[in-house]
């Protein structure tokens, strides 16, 4: 009778123990079992040039001189029976032009300009005019050097200039200058400042100038 006392409280527990086990067993989720992460192959979409032209100033530092760039100002002439009268522009600082009619912007900055005569060719010929020519030529480009330089005023622009060539060819600087507050305002308006007396020591500090840019050095204060 005793035995089988002892039994019945062993048995039970045994019962529950493996209860247990089934329990956990069951509801068990195997490790890091997230959702995968739906994939794709899509990128984000960047705007793309069908010129692949680079316009901005970082980029036009790498453009040549027999490249067009922003601050250029082209003359766009139509010869033949054409009632347009030529079309004087200055490409702007996005590198486009509106030449009339088109209804639309061409990017010019980045071309030669026998790539944007012939492309201007082909836009209007014959969608517009039946026979016409259409000639495009670069005029002369200035930048404009202002305060404390010998030879202040507009001055020819010549491919690669910085701010301390472009001083130089302004008759540098005078004794009353601040080489270290030398302020570029580019023809969008943006101001960007430079000191020249480390840039001369490190040209990698030096500022490129484009055609149409203004150069304003400041008066030191003693």
């Amino acid at each position: 009778m005793n035995s089988s006392l002892k039994f019945v409280p062993h048995c039970f527990l045994s019962m529950l123990a493996s209860l247990a086990v089934a329990l956990l067993t069951g509801c068990r989720t195997p490790q890091y079992s997230f959702p995968d992460a739906e994939s794709t192959n899509s990128a984000p979409a960047s705007p793309v040039s069908a010129s692949g032209g680079q316009t901005n100033s970082a980029s036009q530092a790498g453009l040549g001189p027999e490249l067009l760039r922003s601050g250029d100002r082209i003359t766009i002439i139509f010869s033949g029976t054409t009632p347009l009268d030529k079309h004087e522009e200055q490409i702007r600082e996005d590198g486009h032009v509106y030449p009339p009619l088109l209804g639309r912007a061409i990017l010019a900055a980045g071309k030669t300009i026998g790539q944007l005569q012939d492309e201007l060719q082909a836009l209007y010929v014959p969608a517009y005019f039946k026979a016409a020519t259409i000639t495009v030529k670069r005029q002369e480009s200035y930048f404009f050097v202002r305060g404390e330089v010998k030879k202040p005023g507009q001055i020819p622009y010549l491919s690669k200039m910085t701010a301390t060539s472009a001083i130089a060819a302004a008759g540098d600087f005078t004794e009353f200058a601040s080489r270290r507050n030398v302020e570029i305002i580019r023809i969008n308006g943006r101001k960007e400042k430079v000191n020249c007396d480390k840039a001369i020591k490190n040209p990698k500090l030096d500022r490129p100038i484009y055609p149409g840019d203004q150069i304003i050095v400041h008066q030191r204060w003693f």
